[in-house]
């Protein structure tokens, strides 16, 4: 299981880890795969401390970072967070504060205490997300840059290759992928309507191919539905140059997860994970809970767009990870359907392991069917 993306970024395997737990990115690159932290929701400061952490732990190993500058959003223009905040925040409708507020209190979540709470404006915006590169591309060990939502802009597209790193983007479709190899990105991620957090309407089956066919030949890294070995045999047999999970490392020992969350991910299946607007302001897959079923009802007001709804449940997600054991009825648990398969806590290393056993035997299966005289 070797790519010519191996060789680009000095990995042994084309397994991409995203996490945005610490741990996990490191024990993923010490594995052989690439590593690659959710920069969302840290602010510069607090990334310097992450990457100088992975920089300690990850050995001679590489890693990446994900940053999250959608290709639409209130605010656009704006180039200063402080202002861009404050701005924004008189652009959210108190009714939507309060409804937030009465469903953590409905159901007994209780509040941060006024030293730990949290900004409402970290992320999902290019104004937040440029100091986050600016701290990236200081770290040399960070060997490439992914943009969760569009096509990143022009200026960060050259800042980040002309540094000698790569840079990609995520895509739920043909069309957004074209956008993509137009702007000269050197690797796109297609998303499938499986996978966690924000995804299209295509299934990763019928848009793996599709991806691979229209941005040829850059590489593609599959993502969405990806927690087997034979699901990575599949997605290198439809042209795939890698594999891109998230849902797969939301449970392992390294993740700093709760265990009422754990638990949550262990008892779900399949079916139960919705894509709702009501966290993000933007089509997000996660478990389905009383939170999410809140948001759709004829009385409830309409998820605002991004970051605006963001900064509606910042506090929300502040609050459910602190108090996870109580909150799971409304946490926020971002997961996609390989949830009905994640029924254990194992270590990065240990998964990793078993991920390739799985690849090797289904390729000796396939190798098998082939006649004896072929």
């Amino acid at each position: 299981m070797h790519t010519p993306i191996c060789d680009r970024l000095g990995i042994e395997v084309p397994i991409f880890a995203f996490s945005h737990c610490r741990d996990v990115v490191a024990a993923e690159s010490r594995a052989g795969g690439f590593g690659v932290l959710g920069a969302v929701g840290f602010t510069p400061e607090q990334l310097e401390v992450e990457c100088r952490w992975i920089d300690e732990h990850v050995g001679n190993h590489t890693y990446g970072v994900d940053i999250v500058i959608p290709g639409k959003y209130e605010g656009m223009g704006e180039v200063d967070p402080a202002k861009l905040e404050e701005h924004l925040r008189a652009l959210v409708p108190q009714e939507h504060r309060d409804f937030a507020a009465k469903l953590l209190r409905d159901h007994g979540v209780p509040e941060l205490p006024e030293d730990s709470k949290a900004r409402e404006l970290i992320g999902w915006t290019a104004a937040t997300a440029n100091p986050q590169i600016d701290v990236a591309l200081a770290h040399p060990k960070v060997r490439a840059i992914a943009n969760a939502l569009g096509t990143p802009p022009e200026d960060v597209i050259g800042r980040v290759q002309q540094s000698g790193r790569l840079i990609g983007a995520l895509c739920g479709s043909p069309q957004q992928a074209r956008k993509h190899k137009e702007a000269g990105l050197d690797f796109v991620i297609a998303q499938g309507t499986e996978g966690g957090g924000h995804t299209g309407e295509i299934g990763s089956v019928v848009l793996w191919p599709q991806v691979v066919d229209a941005v040829a030949p850059i590489p593609v890294l599959a993502a969405g539905g990806i927690a087997t070995g034979r699901q990575i045999a599949a997605a290198l047999a439809l042209g795939c140059a890698g594999v891109w999970a998230g849902s797969l490392w939301l449970a392992v020992e390294e993740a700093e997860a709760p265990q009422a969350q754990r638990e949550s991910y262990f008892a779900a299946s399949s079916k139960d994970t919705v894509r709702s607007r009501s966290f993000t302001g933007k089509p997000c897959r996660m478990l389905r809970n009383e939170w999410t079923d809140a948001w759709e009802q004829p009385d409830a007001p309409k998820p605002l767009g991004m970051p605006l709804q963001g900064m509606v449940t910042m506090d929300t997600v502040a609050r459910t990870h602190r108090y996870a054991d109580k909150a799971q009825p409304v946490a926020f648990n971002p997961i996609g359907q390989v949830v009905g398969m994640i029924d254990r806590t194992e270590s990065v290393r240990d998964l990793m392991l078993r991920l390739q056993e799985q690849y090797l035997a289904a390729v000796e299966r396939l190798d098998a069917l082939q006649p004896a005289d072929a």
